[in-house]
């Protein structure tokens, strides 16, 4: 049984080293991409902002979206019912910040019948965009851009090689909170799998942006039809035509939030369903990884405890404990540190997440496994209110709406 561990161990180490190695590199192409001056060419493009209810900091973040650096673009606000929450703070900050250069319109779609609210709205308002408009951007309503927001995945949209550019969230609790701590450790994990290889990241949809072009050449639209992650429907559309997907760090969001352990689990497994319908091997990796990192830890800790101090078995039980709690370490604070130079302007609640980066980062892999096997039983979500069933990447059954 011990060799049956032994094994287990030498290859949790290595996936601890080449994560490592993955952190290393995921800061190295932040301080690379920081260093490169954003393209001055900046046509005219459109914002798509589905909404839904009002999220933390949601009036700040639509004040942002007014503030970006472009040189002329507009907003496309888009909800599916009038009475929303989110309704007089989008047309206060209409009112507030439209002017010539940033046009702004409220939407109202029609109630989604087959796919997820999030793409009926989208659906509803792509045809709304402006004529001019030679870029579609995409932004989730918790997320607090950077005045450099349009104009980075602009740029990098309209990249000839590039099928659409992304980001993605970091997330932030504004007070110490153990359910928001898990979230921002496991959403972290996430955010560092995106890097320099364009063959291999993903679009997020709070973080997106893709060419007027491509996006009637890929026939986004379709893809759309019957799905419910949006995200996931261009990244297959992408991937497909052999187009890249271009991480743009300069883009990173941060997202404001404040959730207990219930909420936290509801948003990990979530997020967990939807990767096991939209990318099976994806989930499959991430159900054996956690357990091999669970089952090695945790074995290494009995073994160590049960075996005559400085034995063989003692020695090497607590040198995997040791190297694979130094390379987890390493990782955390560096893809920290990285991201403390996107979100500047967030430094100091950054700064106040090393304690939890570092000591969650030992116990998210449990929460992944959890939420694997969570998704291994049921396909049913409940997000934003509306609670559906995913039955393929093309068909999404809404079980119950939101009233």
């Amino acid at each position: 049984m011990i060799f049956v561990y032994y094994f287990f161990a030498a290859i949790l180490i290595w996936l601890s080293y080449k994560a490592f190695s993955g952190g290393i590199e995921y800061a190295r192409f932040i301080r690379e991409h920081l260093a490169v001056p954003v393209a001055k060419e900046q046509p005219f493009a459109t914002i798509f902002a589905p909404c839904r209810g009002v999220d933390p900091g949601f009036v700040k973040n639509l004040e942002q979206l007014f503030s970006q650096d472009h040189h002329e673009y507009e907003i496309i606000f888009v909800v599916d019912d009038e009475n929303d929450e989110a309704v007089g703070p989008i047309n206060a900050a209409i009112a507030n910040f439209a002017n010539e250069r940033v046009s702004a319109k409220l939407l109202i779609a029609p109630k989604a019948e087959g796919c997820s609210q999030k793409i009926a709205n989208l659906l509803h308002a792509i045809p709304e965009a402006d004529e001019r408009s030679s870029v579609f951007a995409f932004v989730d309503s918790d997320a607090r851009t950077t005045s450099a927001w349009l104009s980075s995945l602009t740029a990098a949209a309209l990249d000839a090689n590039v099928g659409a550019a992304t980001a993605y969230r970091w997330l932030i609790s504004e007070r110490p909170r153990l359910g928001s701590a898990f979230a921002s450790v496991w959403n972290a994990s996430v955010a560092s799998a995106l890097g320099r290889n364009t063959r291999t990241n993903f679009c997020w949809g709070g973080s997106m942006a893709i060419s007027r072009e491509n996006f009637e050449r890929l026939d986004i639209r379709s893809h759309w039809q019957g799905a419910l992650s949006d995200d996931f429907a261009v990244t297959r559309a992408v991937h497909k035509a052999g187009l890249a997907i271009e991480f743009v760090p300069r883009a990173m969001c941060a997202s404001f939030e404040d959730r207990s352990l219930i909420d936290m689990l509801e948003f990990t497994t979530r997020q967990m369903k939807i990767t096991r319908v939209y990318s099976p091997s994806l989930w499959v990796m991430s159900m054996i990884g956690s357990a091999i990192f669970c089952g090695v830890l945790i074995a290494s800790i009995f073994i160590a405890a049960a075996s005559a101090p400085f034995s063989i078995q003692f020695d090497f039980a607590a040198g995997v404990f040791i190297v694979v709690a130094g390379l987890t370490v390493g990782k955390a604070v560096i893809r920290l540190n990285a991201v403390r130079l996107v979100l500047a302007d967030h430094d100091p609640k950054l700064r106040r997440q090393y304690l939890s980066q570092i000591v969650l980062a030992f116990l998210t892999p449990g929460v992944f496994l959890v939420n694997s096997l969570a998704a291994l039983v049921s396909r049913r979500i409940n997000w934003r209110g509306t609670v559906y069933e995913l039955k393929s990447p093309s068909e999404t059954v809404i079980i119950r709406e939101k009233r």
